[in-house]
């Protein structure tokens, strides 16, 4: 099995201040879990309208990623929590 790495965007920081220290480090945890489990999951696109987009719950909050297969790299675009994600759906788009 090939190893992937993580790489987040630079929004991420703001993501997650806004939160608590615990569910920050919960979350940040939780993205190094998922590069290591790549080959174990099942990674279906968020929406239709947001090809190549995957999330990930953790409770309230959702993961936004991608996976580049042959660069070994699991791309964290977004973390937020699911109201927020539904709200801002437009920017998503956009990114």
């Amino acid at each position: 099995m090939a190893w992937y790495r993580v790489a987040y965007q630079p929004s991420i920081l703001d993501d997650l201040q806004a939160t608590d220290r615990s569910m920050a480090q919960r979350l940040l945890d939780k993205t190094k879990w998922l590069a290591s489990n790549v080959a174990n999951l099942r990674h279906e696109p968020m929406h239709d309208d947001l090809p190549g987009l995957i999330q990930y719950a953790v409770g309230d909050w959702r993961i936004l990623y991608s996976i580049d297969p042959e660069e070994h790299v699991v791309h964290i675009h977004r973390i937020a929590t699911g109201r927020e994600l539904y709200a801002n759906r437009t920017a998503l788009q956009d990114s």
